[in-house]
């Protein structure tokens, strides 16, 4: 399974830390990804999805559906 954020598709991100003699080594950030399950307001079905923690904020405040729509993932809900 890829490390990648189910709805915004944030991942890892690649970068060079520089030291004082400006000699580069190849670092990795991991996205802050959280497994969580969320309730469809319109079904009432529990879906289960692996997000980054922005995005447990951002659904807080505006709701599963909303958010679904904007990144057109649609296709994540239960029918």
């Amino acid at each position: 399974m890829a490390k990648k954020c189910d709805i915004s598709g944030k991942k890892k991100s690649v970068k060079n830390k520089v030291s004082h003699s400006k000699r580069r080594t190849k670092s990795i950030q991991e996205a802050n990804l959280q497994t969580r399950a969320f309730i469809d307001p319109v079904t009432g079905k529990r879906l289960k999805l692996r997000v980054s923690t922005k995005m447990i904020k951002t659904i807080t405040q505006k709701g599963l559906q909303p958010v679904l729509r904007k990144y057109n993932k649609a296709d994540l809900l239960p029918s």
